[in-house]
């Protein structure tokens, strides 16, 4: 595939790593200093932006028919603005706060457990999530997908950063230098605790799921999650 890379930092240069040891060919690099780009002969562009840019880069996408991944957080209160034009413009779309193949099944994991405590009241629920001191946004994309999950299947109504009220799952974000991402769903009782955790060791199960994404809606129409691309039901 040809592929341009929206966004050439650290993420963007793990995931042209590993789509060139897959046969890729990266075509294009969006950097935050490019004025203009144009996506002549790309297969697919993979989003690891800004915030402030990545709305601007999903369009771009949509509108020149190019299928576009995005693992960039911080933008989300124009996603549906996105999904409106990728429909419009019968274009191809996968968002995703995190790609790793390890958290996406973490994620369901997470959805279990919320499922299994749902009438046990007498366990408050808490997340912890610890990233690098250069991750712009907090709490996390991922962070917030957790508790999502557990508010869909459970009587909690919101969540809320570092000190939960009732009714609400608190969020406590840490930043730490060289920390690629440790996210951790806390159930505790007077009697006992549970908890699960998902550890990222470093930037590449991040990249190589962006990859193994890409691969998979390159020859697709329509709108995909995670999911989709692992099978999940």
């Amino acid at each position: 595939m040809n592929i341009a890379l929206l966004g050439y930092g650290k993420m963007g240069k793990a995931i042209e790593k590993i789509a060139l040891d897959r046969g890729h060919h990266i075509q294009l690099k969006v950097s935050s200093s490019t004025q203009n780009f144009v996506l002549n002969n790309i297969d697919v562009a993979i989003d690891f932006s800004l915030p402030s840019t990545a709305v601007t880069n999903i369009s771009a996408c949509l509108n020149a028919g190019v299928p576009v991944i995005s693992g960039t957080t911080g933008w989300l209160d124009a996603y549906d603005d996105m999904v409106q034009l990728c429909r419009l413009k019968r274009g191809t779309f996968l968002y995703a706060s995190n790609f790793s193949l390890g958290v996406n099944i973490f994620f369901e994991i997470n959805k279990t457990l919320a499922k299994l405590m749902t009438g046990l009241p007498q366990y408050k629920t808490s997340i912890e999530e610890i990233h690098h001191t250069q991750k712009l946004d907090a709490p996390s994309g991922t962070a917030i997908t957790l508790a999502e999950a557990i508010i869909e299947h459970s009587n909690y109504k919101n969540w809320n950063l570092d000190a939960s009220k009732q009714n609400e799952i608190g969020i406590l974000a840490k930043r730490i230098e060289n920390v690629p991402g440790t996210h951790e769903v806390n159930y505790d009782s007077e009697v006992d605790s549970i908890q699960i955790k998902h550890t990222a060791h470093s930037r590449q199960g991040f990249a190589l799921g962006a990859v193994i994404a890409a691969e998979y809606v390159h020859d697709k129409q329509g709108l995909f999650t995670m999911k989709d691309v692992l099978n999940i039901s």
